[in-house]
């Protein structure tokens, strides 16, 4: 089996702090924060009332008012980044279809059409239940439609390893590539679940953050975490074979050089207390980097503002990177403005990995005020560092154990 390089060649990206990628990219550099009150629904007896919806968000641009109407708000989170994408690399019309993937994931799927319908069967009967629920709740919609919209007959798949699963999708879409069997693959992941019956869940198994101050709510690394905040949106890279991109004379962002999986095998929520599946499928990602100098290298951590997950992904860190390496790698949550937005975390923080290995600048853990002794890594608070980068990973850890790494580099002619 043939080993390529895979390139970066185009981003997409919605969320709390911006609605495309130039957006979202200066808003995380200014140090801004997409939390606020939630108004998607009624907050009477709910003790985490904060959440980083997304703003003012245009589907009309992506799809057509017929469209809008059937497609669950993950779909159209999950249409929108990967046309951006799409447009940006250009690279529609210069690929044999058969050989263009899609592996596009949602931890969680259509959770507002689930709940509409369900309203709907109660109140209405079930004559009045829409013909599009078992669409928009499916997982693989987003993969499906977006592999629709842009023809892509080659592999199609969707990953659902909760808060790994956009990061899954992009690390196999990598492989997939790697060996041969695609030249280019548009990967990522799209989620929108900020509804009651989740936010309630993600409460009362006491994952939220409680706190009533946007400034002081998802506050990864922070010793006075208490929670994540929920967020939403979609993230999409399209990935390509080095050659492939080059012959078209394309856009080359990085290069995709690292990808690791493992599970811990532990808890169905809580983390190996010792780090060690996070801590491997860091090093096994950052194998693929080659030699480095870990002062100029970027980790944009999973990062949850959790107690637990924070403590234990610096573990994990300094299993991966030694412990004096550790100590000198710079390491962010863009959690802190972002929220945590579960299956569509990992291509978000993917995509600004990539950004930040490509302008030389690493953007901020906002929010941070207070440190914590087990959380003692280089967490870059709240003002983003120029800094000239030769290496960027993007960690995902989620529940039921599954951990995933991806790595970049730049690019080597």
């Amino acid at each position: 089996m043939c080993m390529r390089r895979v390139v970066v060649t185009g981003l997409g990206a919605v969320n709390a702090v911006g609605n495309d990628v130039p957006a979202m990219w200066a808003n995380l550099l200014a140090g801004k924060h997409g939390i606020a009150r939630i108004t998607r629904f009624d907050l009477t007896d709910f003790k985490a009332t904060l959440a980083a919806e997304v703003k003012d968000f245009n589907p009309l641009l992506y799809m057509e008012r017929s469209e809008v109407r059937r497609h669950d708000l993950y779909i159209q989170y999950a249409i929108a980044a990967a046309d951006q994408a799409f447009a940006e690399s250009g690279i529609e019309g210069t690929i044999d279809p058969k050989r263009m993937g899609c592996y596009f994931s949602s931890g969680i799927g259509g959770m507002n059409t689930m709940v509409e319908e369900q309203q709907k069967i109660m109140s209405k009967g079930p004559r009045r239940v829409s013909p599009y629920t078992i669409t928009n709740m499916m997982g693989n919609a987003g993969a499906g439609f977006v592999a629709i919209k842009h023809h892509c007959k080659g592999s199609c798949l969707s990953m659902a390893s909760a808060c790994a699963s956009s990061t899954h999708a992009i690390g196999e879409a990598y492989r997939n590539i790697l060996h041969g069997y695609a030249d280019a693959m548009v990967a990522g992941g799209a989620e929108a679940a900020i509804t009651p019956v989740s936010t309630a869940g993600f409460i009362n198994c006491q994952a939220l953050s409680s706190a009533t101050d946007p400034d002081r709510a998802s506050i990864p690394f922070d010793k006075e975490r208490d929670g994540f905040v929920m967020g939403e949106g979609a993230a999409a890279l399209i990935l390509e074979e080095y050659e492939h991109a080059k012959a078209r004379g394309a856009h080359i962002y990085c290069e995709l050089c690292g990808y690791g999986t493992t599970c811990d095998a532990h808890h169905i929520t809580a983390p190996d207390p010792e780090g060690e599946g996070g801590g491997d499928a860091i090093a096994q990602a950052l194998a693929g980097v080659g030699e480095y100098d870990p002062a100029r290298v970027y980790v944009n951590a999973h990062g949850t503002s959790t107690p637990m997950n924070d403590k234990i992904e610096t573990l994990a860190l300094k299993r991966a990177f030694g412990q004096e390496d550790a100590y000198k790698i710079m390491v962010s949550s863009t959690k802190g403005a972002t929220g945590h937005m579960l299956g569509a975390a990992g291509a978000t923080e993917a995509v600004i990995s990539v950004l930040a290995l490509a302008n030389g600048v690493v953007p901020p853990t906002v929010g941070y005020q207070v440190p914590d002794p087990e959380c003692d890594l280089d967490v870059v608070p709240n003002q983003a560092r120029e800094v000239p980068l030769d290496a960027a990973l993007s960690t995902s850890l989620g529940f039921g154990g599954h951990n995933g790494c991806i790595a970049f580099k730049k690019l080597a002619e």
